[in-house]
């Protein structure tokens, strides 16, 4: 039996797991395509995952992606989860237990740091105040340089801005960790998407700096999503990016 894996939990947040050795069904949560999903125990974890056929990875879509989402948000609703990567497969049951057994400690690790932990989600989006360039006359080699140090001076301008704008995002929301990504949208304006780790029992006071800082930030444009799973806070290891 294949096993298609969604997260890996605390097995202690599943008393009904105390006393069985075998897969049992969650119940309230529905995987991917309708499927029953299971918690299958190993050692001190959990993991959430649902039966997996050819014809299923097949029909890996974009609904599928965010059925994974569903599943893992729900059961972080249990407890302290560490998601799999979308598409993460097992090929039996004796495939899951070694892969679990060869990460436990990696494994408990990012469950020991991320215990009573959450992700907000930030998109900021502001005006790309990069000058524009300015038509002269010049030759091609000229125009070519030119233009070299124009770009040059523009992706300085965009980067010092980015900056600035994250260590003022730092600075009001307190976040435990952060990862920051920023880009240049089609619109010309600059977006920044940014993922705070915060502790749970600051979820409210959060949220309340949001409100304040969208008032505050009248050139900005936020948006604000979360709690979340912390996705981007997951120390990675090699069994989450196993496929069968």
């Amino acid at each position: 039996m294949a096993w298609y894996a969604y997260c890996i939990a605390e097995r202690q947040a599943f008393p009904e797991l105390c006393r069985h050795r075998r897969p049992m069904p969650l119940t309230g949560v529905t995987g991917l395509f309708g499927n029953q999903t299971f918690l299958f125990p190993a050692s001190d974890l959990a993991v959430i995952v649902s039966e997996h056929t050819a014809e299923d990875s097949a029909r890996m879509d974009q609904t599928a992606a965010r059925d994974h989402a569903r599943v893992v948000a729900d059961c972080f609703k249990l407890s302290t989860v560490l998601p799999f990567r979308f598409g993460t497969t097992f090929t039996d049951d004796d495939a899951l237990r070694r892969s679990v057994r060869s990460n436990q400690r990696h494994f408990m690790a990012n469950i020991d740091r991320l215990r009573g932990k959450a992700e907000m989600h930030l998109k900021v989006v502001v005006d790309d105040i990069c000058p524009k360039t300015v038509a002269r006359a010049v030759t091609v080699g000229q125009q070519y340089l030119a233009g070299l140090r124009e770009s040059a001076t523009r992706q300085r301008e965009r980067q010092s801005k980015a900056r600035a704008l994250s260590v003022q995002m730092h600075r009001m929301f307190l976040p435990l960790a952060e990862e920051i990504t920023c880009k240049r949208m089609d619109s010309g304006k600059m977006l920044l998407d940014i993922a705070h780790l915060i502790d749970n029992k600051t979820i409210e006071r959060y949220q309340n700096k949001y409100t304040s800082a969208s008032h505050e930030l009248k050139e900005c444009q936020m948006q604000l999503s979360g709690p979340w799973p912390p996705y981007h806070f997951v120390h990675r290891s090699n069994a989450q990016q196993h496929n069968a």
